[in-house]
Order: C-alpha cells, then structure tokens, then sequence
C-alpha cells in the first residue's frame, strides 16, 4: 500500500508520544437542501471521528441523513457547514486518501472482472501487465480467484459487489467508505461477505466508515457505531464494540453480541418510531386527490 499522508500523521505523533490523529474527523457537520415544500436540514451538527485502522459503522432509521454523510465525506456533495479532516487535510472534493464504494449496481457490465479491478489503475496509466497484476492480487483478496476473465452478468449480485469492492482496493485508498453495499443481498450472503470485509480490513489495517441500517451488519463488522437520530440527523450516542478480533460471523451466536443488538436496536426503536408517527401525521393532514 502507498503511504498518505494520514498515516505519516499518525506515525509521527506516535513517534513523539502523542495520541495519534484520526484517520477521519467530521465536526459540527450540518447539511441543509432546499425543496418545493421549504428548507430541508438533513444532518444537523454532527462531529465524530475515525481511528486509523478502525472500522466505524454509521447506523440509523431510514431518511436520517446517513447517505448524506457518505456523499460530503466522499467530496460528491458540497453546501454543507462544518468540516470534514483527513488527518491534517480539509475535505473540499474527492479525495486521493478516500475509496468509496457504492449500494447501486458499479461494475462495468463490458469488462471483465479484471479489467474492472485493474480500471483505476489504467487511468492512472499503470502499463497493462502491472495492472494486471495488481488487480490480481485484489481479485484472491476478495475471495474470486478463478473469475478473472468472467464478465458482471456470469456472476451472482454478491460476486459483483465484491468486484466493486476489489476495484475500489485497487486504488490503494487509505479509508474506505461504503454506503450499504451488502443491502440488495441476502441475509447469508451478507453474513459471508462481512467475513470477507472483516478479513480484508484485517490484512490491510484499512480505515473504514460503512453506512448500514442492518444492525447485525453494524455489531459484527464495528469498533465503533455511531447511531444516528431521525431527521434531522445529529449523533444520538456512538456505542464502542468491545468484541475480541480477529472476527467472523460466528461471533453472532454469542450473549455479548444479542446485548450489543438490543443496545442498538433500543436507541434505533425511538428514533424510527418517530419517524413513522412524523409520516403518518403528515400523510393525515395532506389533502386528498379526487379522482
């Protein structure tokens, strides 16, 4: 992996005994849209941090703002107030330190799995037998040795994502966002694939942010996950992940892991409650179509 500029940061305040600098820092983050029906503020105020090497999960109901979040972090959203730091660095675009990968369909359905892997690394005009390569190397990294020369539509939804994931690692980022990559699969896959993201994480110490509403997803993948509140979005509590690592899925079955979830899911309860009791007032006052 090539060094950023991140983790210099880290190694020097380590180097001089002091604590090391997060990975990524959003403060007093606040993102406000205009509408037909009026002003919109999406995410209101929010500061958290993420530890180099750490693995962050952002959890909350739906319509909270989490996808908000993922596209300022990711530079594709701008308007926003407050600031969003990769080390020393103030995040105004995309930038070179974040690899992000996405919930919709993103492989290139023309390619191969290779040749999508290895596509960040032909822009950056990497000749065609050292992308390759490399791409090789993150294609058995995400468990699809053998599939190189398959094309998208030969392989299953959860194949796909883990292309995608395989292209984005091609980058060689320093953080990784991802915004409920596993949502669209089912709830064995999803499992599976968290073993493969843990392992990922694991072997390359990646800094990672995942946006989810699955709590399960949230528990078993996270050091930290910061929950969320309905609209607009503030950081109601962030809850600590005190389970042993390396981790797999099997840790599910534990009594600490049911005590996580329902920690969770007592805080996300509230906040969806009120989100469905906010809907259906609205749907009340709204006039009525006549045909």
């Amino acid at each position: 992996m090539k060094s950023s500029a991140v983790a210099k940061a880290a190694f020097a305040a380590e180097q001089s005994g002091g604590c090391p600098m997060p990975a990524l820092e959003i403060e007093n983050l606040s993102m406000r849209f205009e509408t037909s029906e009026g002003p919109v503020t999406a995410v209101d105020d929010m500061s958290f941090d993420v530890p180099v090497g750490s693995f962050v999960s952002l959890i909350g109901p739906s319509g909270c703002g989490k996808s908000t979040v993922f596209n300022i972090v990711g530079g594709l959203l701008t308007g926003h107030t407050g600031s969003v730091r990769v080390g020393a660095e103030t995040v105004t675009g995309p930038h070179r330190a974040i690899g992000m990968v996405f919930q919709e369909e993103s492989t290139f359905p023309w390619r191969t799995v290779i040749d999508n892997v290895a596509f960040p690394l032909e822009v950056s005009g990497v000749g065609r037998e050292e992308r390759h390569e490399q791409a090789r190397h993150f294609i058995n990294m995400v468990g699809l040795h053998g599939f190189e020369r398959r094309y998208p539509s030969e392989l299953s939804g959860g194949m796909r994502q883990r292309v995608a994931i395989a292209r984005t690692l091609a980058f060689q980022p320093s953080i990784l966002l991802m915004d409920e990559p596993f949502a669209a699969l089912d709830e064995q896959t999803r499992l599976l694939l968290g073993d493969k993201i843990l392992q990922i994480q694991q072997d390359l110490k990646q800094t990672t942010m995942l946006i989810t509403h699955n709590i399960t997803e949230a528990v078993q993948l996270s050091d930290r996950i910061v929950v969320m509140t309905y609209r607009p979005g503030k950081v109601k509590r962030i809850i600590d992940v005190d389970l042993p690592r390396p981790r797999t899925s099997e840790v599910i079955t534990s009594t600490a892991f049911g005590a996580y979830v329902a920690e969770v899911w007592n805080d996300l309860r509230e906040e969806a409650s009120r989100g469905m009791a906010e809907a259906e007032a609205a749907t009340q006052t709204r006039p009525s179509r006549r045909s």
